[in-house]
This record gives C-alpha cells, sequence and structure tokens, in this order.
C-alpha cells in the first residue's frame, strides 16, 4: 500500500509543480515575439540548399560534374636574361550541362604588371617603423616590369581567337558555343620577365648568388583555366594577391628547355631520364628506388659547387608527363643537390625528394627528404593513400609554396653552417605543410580563391598531427621530454587572436581579400577549431572516421564548406551546427566561467522563500503532498543544525520513504550525499562549448566531469548545475587543461584565484 501512496504523491508532486510554473508564467509581463536567435538552430539559413549535383549528406550528388583541361606545352628558360617563354595547347572538356559562350583564362602573372592596380588596393598610413627592404621596395625600386606578355591566341586550325584581357583574367570568345559534352582545342604563345622573389616577395621567381647563379622557382608561369562548376559559373574573381587558385584538373604533357647543366624537377614523370641523367646519377637513382630509411645523393654538394663555376651556352629538354593534377611547377639551377629515398604508402613506392643550393646545408640534407616522407606517410593515414609517384621540397629563401608534387620551402641556416632551434623546427614544419598541401588542396579541390580557410585551415590541422608524431618518431630532433612545438593547432595559441580587437577580426567564412588578419583567420583559426573538435568534442574516432570520409569523397573533386559540415554531421552522427556557427560564421570566442556557487542541505521544512510563494497562492503544506526541501546554507532563515547529517537524518519524508520503498540491503548500500551545490556557470564569450569541470573535495581527491555544450542551448549566456557529494567541495577549476581556447582564465575558477599584476610578474621574470 505505501508503495502505491508514494507513487500516487509523487504524481500530486509533479501536478503541482506543473501549475506552479504556470502560476509564474502568468505573473510575468508579456514580452514581444522574436526570431530564432538559438546558437543551436540548424544552418539552413546559412548553407546552400542540396541539389543533384550536391546531396544533402554532404557527399557528390547523381548528377555532379567537373570540368577537364589537358594541357601540351613547350616551355623555355633564358637564364641569362631571366625570362620564360612558351607555347600551350589546351583541349577543354566541358563536362557540365551547360552551353558555353565563352572560355575564361587566368593570367596571374598580370599582378606583377608595371601599373597592377594590384598595389593600390590597401590603404594605411604611415607605418612606425618598417624594415630597410620593404622601405625601398615601396620609394626606392624601380617597378618591376612583369605580367604576360600575349603574342598570339589561335584555334585548332591556326585562325586567331578574338580575346579580352581583363587585369588577371582573359575571356576568349569562342566562334560557336562549346555544347554540353563537347570539347574545344586552342594555343596561347606567351612570355614575361620572371622576377627575383627575393626581393618583392613573389610566389615563384629566381634567386641570384654571389656568384652569379640563379636558383629558379616557377609556377603560375602559364595561362590557367579557370573553373566551372555548378557553384559559381565561372569563378573569374581577379587575382588580388591573397586568394589563391581555383584550377581544373587535366592531364599534362610538359616539355622544359634550360642550360644543359641545370638540375631540374618538376610535376610529373620525367620521360627520358636517359638523355638528362648521367650514367652515375641513374645508378644513384636506380639504388635510391629501394632505400627506405634514408635518402640517397642523386647530384652530391662537391658535383653542384663544381657546376656552378661553369654557365652552359648549350640547352636540355627535360620532359614530363602528369596524370589528373590542377596545377604545375618546376625548379631548376645549376647549383642544386638532389637527394631521394623510396617511401612505401600503401601498396606502392612514393619517391620523397628534395633540392637545395649549398646554402641549405647541413640542415636540408639532415631533415628535408626526412619530412617529406613523413608527411606523406602521416597524412596518408588520415586520409587516402597518396596518389602520386613523387613529393619534391625545394629550398627557396623565404618561400613557402605548394604545387602538385612541388613545393618551395624556407630555412636555412647561417654562414657557417649553424642553425637554432628556431630555423631548425621552422623548415621542418614549412615542408610539412606545403607537402601536405598536395592532399589539400591538390586533390582535395577546394576553391581557393573564395574559401582561403579550406585549403589552409585543414592542412594546418593536419600539420599540426604530423607535427606531433613526428616529434614522436624522431624524439631526438626536439627537446629532451617535449612535444613538437607547434606554432598553431593548440587551443592555447589561438587564444591572443581570438581575445583580439574585435575590429580586426574576421569570421573565418570569408575570402581572404577581405580579412584583416590572414595567417589567424584562414590558418591558425580553423586549425584549431578542428582539433577541438577532434579532440574534445567528438573524440577521435568519431572525428577520423568522418575526416577521413570528406578526404575520400571529394578526392580530386571540388568540394564547397557546405560538403564538408555536412559529411562531417553524416559520418559521425553528431549535429555540429552551432559548432560551426561559433566558430566559422562569427568572429564569436570561448569564455566560460563559474559565475556563484551556493551550497544546500536536505530538511522536511520550507525555506521563508517558498512559505512566501505558497502564501501569495493560498496554499499551505497540508495542500502538498510530501515534500523535501533543499535548504540554502547562506538565506537568513538557515538551521545551521542541518550541517553535517545525512538526508535521511534530516528529513523523516525521505526516511519513510526509503523505508517503505527500499529493501534493508538496498538501504545499507545507499551512500547518501552530505552536501549539495547549485554552481552556477556562465559563457559571456558567446561560443558554446562543453563545459569541463575538474572538482577537488576537502580530502585532497579530484574528479572530472564535462558538460556536453548541449547545456547553453535554452541559455547561452548560464546555467545551473547541481552537483551532490558525501565529501565537501573545496575547489572548481573550468578547462584545467586549456582545452577549448578560452580567452579569460581570470574567471575559471573557485574560489577565485588571485591573479598577479603585471609589475609582479616582471618582477618574478626578473628574479628567474
Amino acid at each position: 500500500m505505501n508503495k502505491i501512496k508514494y507513487g500516487f504523491t509523487t504524481l500530486i508532486f509533479l501536478f503541482s509543480a506543473v501549475v506552479f510554473a504556470q502560476d509564474q508564467e502568468a505573473e510575468k509581463t508579456k514580452e514581444p515575439g522574436h526570431l530564432n536567435q538559438s546558437k543551436f538552430k540548424q544552418l539552413y539559413e546559412e548553407f546552400s540548399t542540396p541539389n543533384s549535383y550536391r546531396s544533402a549528406s554532404g557527399a557528390p550528388g547523381h548528377a555532379y560534374y567537373q570540368q577537364q583541361a589537358n594541357y601540351v606545352m613547350d616551355i623555355e628558360l633564358d637564364d641569362k636574361n631571366h625570362r620564360i617563354s612558351g607555347s600551350e595547347t589546351i583541349t577543354y572538356i566541358n563536362n557540365s550541362p551547360d552551353d558555353l559562350e565563352f572560355l575564361w583564362i587566368q593570367l596571374d602573372q598580370n599582378i606583377r604588371e608595371k601599373d597592377s592596380k594590384a598595389k593600390l588596393k590597401n590603404g594605411g598610413g604611415v607605418p612606425m617603423a618598417e624594415q630597410a627592404s620593404a622601405f625601398a621596395g615601396k620609394y626606392m625600386a624601380e617597378p618591376f616590369e612583369g605580367g604576360f606578355i600575349i603574342e598570339e591566341v589561335k584555334d585548332a586550325s591556326g585562325k586567331p581567337l578574338a580575346h579580352t584581357i581583363n587585369f588577371t583574367m582573359m575571356r576568349i570568345d569562342l566562334p560557336k558555343p562549346l555544347k554540353s559534352k563537347e570539347q574545344v582545342s586552342f594555343s596561347i604563345k606567351w612570355n614575361y620577365n620572371i622576377p627575383n622573389h627575393t626581393v618583392n616577395r613573389a610566389r615563384s621567381g629566381y634567386e641570384e648568388f654571389a656568384d652569379g647563379n640563379r636558383a629558379y622557382v616557377i609556377a603560375q608561369f602559364f595561362p590557367r583555366m579557370a573553373v566551372y562548376n555548378d557553384v559559381e559559373g565561372w569563378q573569374n574573381h581577379q587575382f588580388w594577391g591573397n586568394g589563391e587558385f581555383a584550377l581544373t584538373f587535366g592531364d599534362y604533357e610538359v616539355n622544359i628547355t634550360v642550360p644543359a647543366d641545370h638540375i631540374l624537377d618538376a610535376t610529373g614523370t620525367l620521360q627520358n631520364r636517359k638523355e638528362v641523367y648521367s650514367k652515375e646519377m641513374i645508378k644513384r637513382y636506380e639504388k635510391a628506388k629501394k632505400s627506405y630509411d634514408k635518402p640517397v645523393l642523386i647530384v652530391t654538394q662537391d658535383e653542384a659547387v663544381e657546376a656552378a663555376k661553369g654557365f652552359s651556352e648549350k640547352k636540355k629538354t627535360w620532359k614530363f608527363k602528369a596524370k589528373n593534377v590542377r596545377d604545375y611547377g618546376f625548379a631548376t639551377s645549376r647549383r642544386f643537390i638532389w637527394d631521394m629515398q623510396a617511401v612505401k604508402v600503401g601498396n606502392k613506392d612514393v619517391m620523397a625528394v628534395s633540392l637545395y643550393p649549398k646554402e641549405g646545408n647541413p640542415l636540408w640534407e639532415e631533415y628535408s627528404t626526412k619530412a617529406v616522407a613523413h608527411t606523406l606517410k602521416s597524412y596518408s593515414s588520415h586520409t587516402f593513400d597518396y596518389p602520386y609517384p613523387k613529393a619534391i621540397s625545394v629550398h627557396a629563401k623565404n618561400q613557402g609554396m605548394e604545387y602538385p608534387m612541388i613545393c618551395w620551402n624556407y630555412g636555412r641556416p647561417n654562414e657557417d653552417g649553424t642553425y637554432s632551434d628556431r630555423v631548425k623546427y621552422g623548415m621542418i614544419s614549412v615542408i610539412i605543410h606545403e607537402v601536405g598541401h598536395n592532399f589539400f588542396p591538390m586533390i582535395v579541390n577546394s576553391d581557393e580563391r573564395q574559401w582561403g580557410w579550406m585549403d589552409e585551415g585543414l592542412d594546418t590541422f593536419m600539420q599540426y598531427m604530423a607535427e606531433q608524431e613526428f616529434g614522436e618518431l624522431y624524439p631526438e630532433a626536439v627537446a629532451p621530454n617535449s612535444a613538437y612545438p607547434s606554432r598553431r593547432g593548440a587551443p592555447a595559441k589561438i587564444v591572443p587572436y581570438m581575445a583580439g580587437d574585435q575590429s580586426t577580426i574576421s569570421p573565418i567564412m570569408s575570402n581572404p581579400e577581405n580579412v584583416y588578419q590572414l595567417g589567424p583567420n584562414a590558418y591558425a583559426k580553423p586549425a584549431t577549431a578542428l582539433n577541438i573538435l577532434r579532440e574534445t568534442i567528438m573524440g577521435r574516432e568519431l572525428f577520423d572516421h568522418a575526416f577521413k570520409t570528406y578526404a575520400q569523397r571529394w578526392m580530386f573533386k571540388h568540394p564547397t564548406p557546405e560538403d564538408f559540415f555536412r559529411t562531417m554531421e553524416d559520418a559521425s552522427a553528431v549535429d555540429l551546427d552551432y559548432y560551426w556557427r561559433g566558430w566559422f560564421y562569427t568572429t564569436d570566442y570561448v569564455d566560460i566561467g563559474v559565475k556563484g556557487i551556493k551550497k544546500y542541505y536536505v530538511t522536511d521544512k520550507p525555506s521563508k522563500k517558498m512559505l512566501e510563494y505558497m502564501e501569495a497562492r493560498n496554499l499551505t503544506t497540508a495542500d502538498l503532498p510530501p515534500l523535501v526541501y533543499l535548504a540554502d546554507e547562506d538565506a537568513e532563515d538557515f538551521d545551521s543544525n542541518l550541517k553535517g547529517k545525512a538526508p535521511s537524518e534530516s528529513s523523516m519524508t525521505l526516511k519513510e520513504y526509503m523505508m517503505d520503498n527500499m529493501t534493508e540491503a538496498e538501504r545499507k548500500a545507499v551512500k547518501e550525499p552530505k552536501y549539495f551545490y547549485e554552481i552556477s556557470y556562465e559563457s559571456p564569450g558567446g561560443i558554446p562549448m562543453p563545459i569541463i569541470v575538474e572538482y577537488t573535495y576537502a580530502d585532497g581527491s579530484t574528479e572530472n566531469i564535462t558538460y556536453p555544450a548541449e547545456v547553453w542551448r535554452k541559455n547561452s549566456e548560464e546555467v545551473k548545475m547541481v552537483m551532490s557529494s558525501q565529501k565537501e567541495l573545496t575547489n572548481i577549476v573550468i578547462d584545467p587543461k586549456l582545452e577549448t581556447a578560452d580567452i579569460d582564465t581570470t574567471n575559471n575558477s573557485w574560489p577565485k584565484k588571485e591573479q598577479e599584476s603585471d609589475f609582479d610578474q616582471f618582477k618574478e621574470k626578473i628574479k628567474g
């Protein structure tokens, strides 16, 4: 009978609670309505509508298409006059359902024209100080005579094609529309002056050494097809400098003529090795193909130094073919040292390659190819097996730039060969980053012109993982008992940026030309967001499966941000709309704090506040079922005798319930909590994040609880949690391991920790 009675009274209590709630609502003043402002609402307003080209799951749709552009090129480098010329035949295949009246070609070298408007795009006043090189470049140097000279544009029969050049874009007007599923071939002849990339920080160009030799890293060197797709139509946004490249996949056949004493490598597979290698080089190459543990020198430093003494008047043509690449680059010099080793990726071998002048040694001989090989293995394990036959790292002063199978990287020792840890780590990191770009965006081919973060942010995240793995694999390369000192990726690293002046911060979902700080916006913040997503929000298993699913769905295709966001949710069953909104669509930041804490004890007596509430509604205790109350220790009418008592000792109602509804064995097994706490957490930062809490008790023990981000779904500013314990709570710390990029840790503790003043910190630093 008693069990039935208590079940009944419980129902009465629940009914009463509903009545109380309704009465309370009735007392409120009616407020105006509002739109859905929840930070957890779905991203229907921000996302494009799924269609037959791109599905709601984030996968390519059944009607997905992409264009193809195949190139046959003959290139010649004039080393004496640092000039390049070429002729190319492009075969463009229209796989779209649309008929095209004209074609758009990218002329990125035109950003270096003498009167380029790109030099005038930024405002700003006089800086307080400037590097001498920057000052001289602005005010003392003659403008560089750069930009493409287009000699001719002809159709397949040799007739001129009408064309219009608009800054970095050229429109080719077709005699008749290119119909869906048809193709067209045309040719372009061109030349331009190669810039000195050490003077004006061009993405490609040459470096001149004291002996008169030059090392060339050449890219964006030929007119390239713009992308036409279901999202943008023609992606013909001008190249202003920051927004990189949107490019079409295709097959390349490229013949590059350079001085006969040059060493050259490029995108693609070399077709005439016996014509351009010496017999000794071929023997070394065959050895390198079987060397999996260390590089083999194809050209030694002594040989490179000797070659640099002469300037051959003869020429040599290197012939390459590349399948399914989106771009092309090459590097050439008579001063290059050359090494290679084989890397096992999946069921095939890939060649890891480095080219560098003697100025790069001993650092480059020690670490470059090792970093290339590690990157291929690390990135492949998280995405897909690297599909190309090689990956090349080329040493170029102050450079960090990427192309299919080849990239330029900085990191130069002092003249005496010594180098700091900063230089060493900088070189290893940039090689990992630039080689890693083979995966994003060279294969997972996002639109860099529109969404810089989709290649830089994803690659920087992958770089962070690869760096940490590098430190574990090669502990001798890092300080003893230390992790690899990654510059970006760890949550704490992004705090200064996210805590900065909001007027100089842009959402990640911004065009790279329109952001204030490109490095934090496109590289660091998205990388950190993904790292937190992997380590704290989703967990590695769910994240890694979803991320690999995205990479494999979109390899050799053109994904959009929505394709990434949708795939990550589709493959994990984790609703992340709140996360994408907070981190990617806003400039909100993470700041979660302990707002307050109250201690309670169990009692049968209603508090003064409760009695006032009942009196206002003409209720007495007789009108209510037997209730268990919690008494606030800070209330005026608090009974101090409640301290130290078990709940069943201070509440007869609870004791009777236990006697009537629990067996003796169950009662003995119960561990009654003696302490009850109401803890208020606040989130002034705006981004909903899990509340990661470490509770410390009077006996010194600790307990870690992570409340999911969803606790903020009904109130994004404050949430109250109830804690019960047999032990007294003495300390609370939010985010003890700094996992969430919380910008203000002064409110992360209870009791609040005293913060040292700047002066006190300065004194401690002086003592140290």
